[in-house]
């Protein structure tokens, strides 16, 4: 079978949809999750925040760690813009990403990056002596990590900086960086730029490494026991191996057709698009 007569290559659907939720992209999902949960802590007092924030003294409350998730969930609800430009920054940015690693490693890489943003936020208070009321609510450090993966994948696709000024998307990674160090280094602000710098140093060793979060967790939720192989570096030297290799094509051409049939054609990068055509040339070959 070519590549173009896959069914979902030629029935194309972009943009946010609101089918299920597998019908859906999990940037979609996301979202709607969020700002769900926005509105009933906006129109319940805040009470979610007063219940599920991360506060500076997380770290030494073991019970109380389930908040270094549900923390990026909440946000300010007496700034509009906190959400707003989180959730605009994971719709335009995270569905590339998504294509790349597919709907079940975005998310379980968004969610590591939440965790991993809030204990070194929680961590760097410990160490400066932030009183216990502080806390903090948002996905930011997600969404940074998230726009960093997507600048370490697409560092010369134009992006518009303040939606209007269009530049390399490796100068607005610089300019992220640049702003969150000198906020980290300079303090007195309300924004938690440690968890911005955690986020998007995660990201930068998961894309480094080749690591999969999703092969330590079993389909059903279960951790796999595959941590070990999750762990080991890339070999430099592959046996060759026809069967793997055809595997490894199909799985490619795939990721890619579902990214064509979720957000059209057009979102291929030229490099994608080449896969694809090569593909296809190779699966005429065996037809005749």
């Amino acid at each position: 079978m070519g590549i173009y007569d896959r069914e979902y290559y030629r029935d194309e659907s972009r943009g946010f949809t609101l089918g299920g939720p597998s019908a859906r992209s999990m940037v979609t999902n996301l979202i709607l999750v969020t700002v769900g949960i926005y509105l009933v802590d906006l129109f319940s007092g805040d009470r979610l925040t007063q219940y599920a924030a991360l506060t500076s003294d997380t770290l030494l409350k073991p019970w109380l760690w389930w908040r270094f998730l549900s923390y990026g969930f909440l946000h300010d609800t007496t700034a509009l813009g906190h959400i707003l430009f989180n959730m605009l920054a994971l719709y335009f940015f995270g569905r590339d990403v998504e294509g790349v690693y597919g709907r079940r490693e975005f998310l379980w890489f968004y969610l590591t990056s939440i965790v991993v943003a809030g204990v070194a936020w929680a961590a760097v208070a410990q160490l400066d002596g932030t009183p216990p009321g502080v806390h903090v609510v948002g996905a930011s450090g997600a969404v940074t990590a998230i726009v960093l993966l997507f600048i370490l994948h697409f560092p010369h696709r134009t992006v518009l900086l303040f939606f209007v000024l269009p530049v390399p998307a490796w100068v607005l990674g610089v300019l992220i960086l640049l702003m969150d160090f000198s906020g980290a280094t300079r303090g007195g602000t309300h924004v938690a730029h440690t968890a911005h710098l955690a986020g998007a140093a995660f990201a930068f060793l998961y894309q480094r490494s080749g690591w999969r979060i999703s092969r330590l967790v079993s389909s059903e939720g279960r951790w796999s026991g595959g941590w070990r192989q999750w762990l080991k570096r890339r070999p430099k030297l592959r046996l060759h191996d026809p069967e793997a290799e055809e595997a490894r094509l199909r799985e490619e051409v795939d990721r890619l057709l579902e990214k064509v049939y979720r957000e059209g054609e057009a979102s291929l990068t030229p490099a994608e698009r080449r896969k694809l055509e090569a593909a296809s040339r190779k699966y005429q070959k065996r037809r005749h």
